[in-house]
Parts: C-alpha cells; structure tokens; sequence
C-alpha cells in the first residue's frame, strides 16, 4: 500500500520560519526512512494561499494577493531546496487545478446534504481565520493567540452540517491509533464529548479565495479550501483532476504531520468533510510540539525569531537537523538553546561519531595497508559490538514509523558511544606494539569500523549528508533499494581500500547569538 504523508500547507502571510522547518525536516526523515523500508512514499507538503489575513498582509506591502503568494511561495520552494528536503508534491492552493477539485468535493457534499445555508454571528481572528468562544457582549476581547483585538462579524454564511457525525467522529477519535501522540488524543475527545456544531465553510467580503459555485459573494472559508490541497497533490500528476481517482494516487494519507494548534481541524472537520464526500478518512494524524527560544515564545516584538536560512548558513543541515530531532522529543514542547545545540553538536558528531571513524580509519590503514583489516572472529553476530548493533538497528526500526526521531538518534549514538568504548578498552595502539598481536588488533579494529558502518547507514534517514560522508570515508556508498540487507552485521568487505581520513564533521564555532 503506497505511504503518504504530509507537512500542513503553510500560510503564505509571512516569510518561512523555524517552526514550519522543524516539521519539515520530520517529515523529511520519515519520508527518506519509508522509502529505504521500500514504501512507495508520496511525501506531501506545500502552502496555503488563501484568506483575508493574505489579502490584508499584501495591501499593506501594495502587492496583489496574487504576487504576495509568488514570492513567498518560491522562498518555501527555494528553502526546502537548501535544507535537501525530499518532497515529492508540492501544492500551491491559487494553482487551477485546486479550484476544479474543490468544486467537485464541494458538490460532493452538498450532494450529500451536509450543506446548509445559515447566519454567522461571533468574535472572528483574522490572524487564526477562526471564530473564537468569547461571548457576545464581550467588551473588546482579543486573540490569545496573536494578541490582536477580535472583529464582531455577523453575516450569511454556509455551513457544513458537522454535528450529523457526532457519532462517526467520536468512534473514530476513541480508536488510540487514530491520534498521536498520546498526550493529544484526550484533548480531541473532550471537544468532540461536548458536542460537534456545524461550522461555517464560506465567507462574504472576502475576495482573496475561492468562489462558491452556486453562491454569488461567497468564497470557500480558506480551512475548507485548504485542507482540499492535500487531494489536489495527490491529483498532480499530469492526469484529469477526479476525486475518483484519488485511490490509486495514494489516498488515504497515513499520516498528517500537524503542529499542535491545529489539531481539531485535522482530526475532527477533516475527516468529518471526507466522509461526507464518500471518501476514505486518513490514517492518523499527529500534532507535535511547538519551539521556544532559550524559553521565551518567539516572536517578532521579541527580536528572537530564529531564521531557518540563517541557521542553515551558519550551522549547516546535519547539526540543526541532528538538534531538531535528537534533542526533543517530537510531539512535545521544545527549547531552542544555543549553548546545548553546539555542545550536542560537538560532542556527538563532531568528537563520539567523526573522531571514532577518522582515528579508527588512520590506525587501520597505517597497519594494514591503507584497507580494511582481515576480520577473524569479529564476523561473528555474538560479537559484543555485533549484539549491540543489532539491538540499535531493531531500535531504529520500532522508533522511526511512530516518528520517535529521538529513540533513534539516542540508540545511534549510544552504538557509537560503544564502539568508542570497545577501541579505548582494547587500546589497539598500545597491543601494535607487542609480538603476535596484528591479528586481534585488526579483529578489532574490524569490528569499530563495521560499527561506524552501520551507524552512517542508520544515519541516513536523519542525517543524510553525514551518512554519505561516513559511508564515502568507509569506501561504502547507501544502497537505497537494499538497506536492510546493508546492515547485516560483519558486510564490510576485508582487504577493501579506505579512503585517506579527512573529518566528516566540523566542529561547531558560534562566537555570537543566531
């Protein structure tokens, strides 16, 4: 069965931040894992274009909504290019071919009856593009969120009729494979508990989106459009843009990678919208966290906002990525701290994983004539390093599809952190030097260097340039469409050339804040 997964379509009312990067490059972990699993993986991402917080933003620049999107929709296209992110759609919510989908799941549903024609009247966040809870005769409330006063709206509206699938929703919420994680789900079920009220799918005076066939002023609600866009990328292939065909383009999603905020509309609209329209409902849906900054909520009022583009000129992608993933547990709240994101940095890639392979490699090849020593017995699975490999690699393949990227960069690292410790209570350097020794030392030298293999094969997921560089200073190169076999213990080849030692990850130097 194909793999789909998707990043939520980021609002276009701003430049790319850290926040949409983070989950990007989840996504892009468990896309490149999937695919060395041999999935056939449709990794999803892209923007959403539409609404009244788009329309304003470009007023104020004296833009045309349209060439607002543009630009900020290329610098999304251009910053997953520089990060490597491995998409394999990316949608764009003005693109023609989104407007033909929307009107068929549009007629779909009314077809269905779950339309409804209604009047609209509360406190409306141009900022969430969502009415909020707080009473009528509130005195000017303002958004927890975005800190902005609330407008009083009261206008005609459409509605989709989600309180006929109270029912329907609630089965699936109580299903614990539904919503991930764990901390998440009761949250979704206490909403739902309370009672699902039909929303409204159209706004008037509101002429950045997408028109209602059949309703003169009306535009669809930039949710309703949106949350269409991961259909429309599955439909982007070249071929006739039909929900019916959404089957055999990889639907239903397995996962939608969500952050946290906007939970309720994935787990609850959403699939309330695709069974009214007859179709499968995704898989699951997982809300991770949000990123502070050494505590505080970033912000621009803050002056703390970190630049995705700065960081990956300053720092490079292995290290973010490594941080990102390695030092929060994803799913959770996490804190951006500079002085633990170079020491991580440092004394896990730099020091436990490169200066393992680049000493390993020097003392083999000034013994062994620049290749990989014979093996003897470190061929054998009972081998120590040979029992703790297997265990990571078992680690590695139970953490990754429930998006554990910590579990597994935790278990890499503490495979290296073996081998380091395998070289230094075997002391090679010191047993060179005795008679009749070559051949234990170069056992186990053998069994470090197979260790550093199957560690930059493991890394590949989450750190795959460092995976490459690994590999090449190995004379190994990642197989893709044969990764399992490749970590089979004892597949180094003996007598095989290593390359001149050269270190595979710099250290990291920051003398000022990022």
């Amino acid at each position: 069965m194909p793999y789909t997964l998707t990043t939520p379509l980021y609002y276009v009312n701003d430049r790319p931040h850290l926040g949409s990067t983070y989950t990007t490059l989840a996504c892009d972990a468990l896309a490149r894992f999937e695919r060395l699993c041999l999935q056939e993986v449709t990794f999803v991402t892209g923007v959403d274009e539409h609404g009244q917080k788009i329309q304003r933003t470009a007023e104020r620049q004296q833009l045309s909504p349209q060439d607002h999107c543009d630009r900020v929709s290329s610098r999304y296209r251009d910053l997953w290019k520089q990060w490597g992110i491995s998409e394999d759609r990316f949608v764009r919510t003005t693109n023609p071919r989104h407007l033909k989908l929307v009107e068929q799941f549009y007629e779909r549903v009314k077809a269905s009856g779950d339309i409804v024609v209604g009047n609209q009247t509360g406190w409306y966040c141009v900022d969430c593009e969502e009415y909020k809870d707080d009473p009528a005769e509130a005195e000017s409330p303002s958004c927890a969120i975005h800190r902005k006063p609330l407008e009083w709206r009261d206008e005609e509206n459409l509605f989709f009729r989600l309180s006929r699938y109270q029912s329907a929703i609630e089965e699936l919420v109580a299903r614990d494979d539904f919503i991930a994680p764990a901390s998440r789900r009761q949250e979704v079920r206490n909403f739902v508990a309370q009672g699902l009220r039909d929303f409204s799918i159209s706004r008037v005076n509101v002429s950045w989106g997408l028109p209602v066939p059949d309703h003169p002023g009306h535009t669809f609600y930039v949710w309703f459009d949106a949350l269409l866009g991961y259909l429309t990328a599955l439909l982007d292939d070249g071929e006739p843009v039909s929900l019916d065909r959404l089957g055999s383009c990889g639907w239903p999603a397995s996962v939608h990678v969500i952050g946290k905020d906007i939970l309720r509309f994935h787990a609850v609209f959403w699939p309330a919208m695709c069974m009214s329209a007859g179709l499968p409902v995704p898989q699951k849906v997982f809300g991770h966290g949000f990123l502070t900054r050494e505590g505080q909520k970033m912000g621009k009022s803050l002056g703390n906002v970190l630049d995705p583009e700065l960081l990956l000129e300053r720092c490079g992608t292995d290290a973010v990525r490594w941080y990102l993933l390695r030092d929060i547990q994803f799913g959770d709240d996490g804190d951006f701290q500079q002085q633990r994101f170079v020491d991580l940095v440092n004394n896990d890639l730099a020091n436990t994983i490169g200066n393992l392979l680049n000493r390993t490699s020097s003392m083999a090849r000034k013994w062994f004539d620049d290749s990989v020593p014979p093996a003897g017995a470190a061929t054998d699975p009972d081998h120590p390093l040979a029992l703790k490999a297997a265990v990571t690699v078992s680690t590695v393949m139970d953490a990754m599809p429930n998006l554990a990227f910590k579990t597994a960069a935790e278990s890499i690292l503490q495979l290296a952190i073996a081998a380091n410790g395998h070289l230094n209570d075997t002391a090679p350097w010191s047993r060179m030097k005795e008679p009749g020794q070559e051949a234990s030392v170069g056992e186990d030298l053998f069994a470090v260097l197979e260790t550093t293999r199957i560690v930059g094969l493991l890394l590949a997921p989450l750190l795959p340039d460092l995976s490459q560089r690994i590999l090449a200073q190995l004379g190994q190169c990642l197989d893709s469409n044969n990764w399992s076999n490749q970590l089979i213990w004892g597949r180094l080849s003996c007598g095989s050339a290593l390359p001149k030692p050269t270190p595979v990850m710099q250290r990291l130097e920051l003398d000022e804040p990022l």
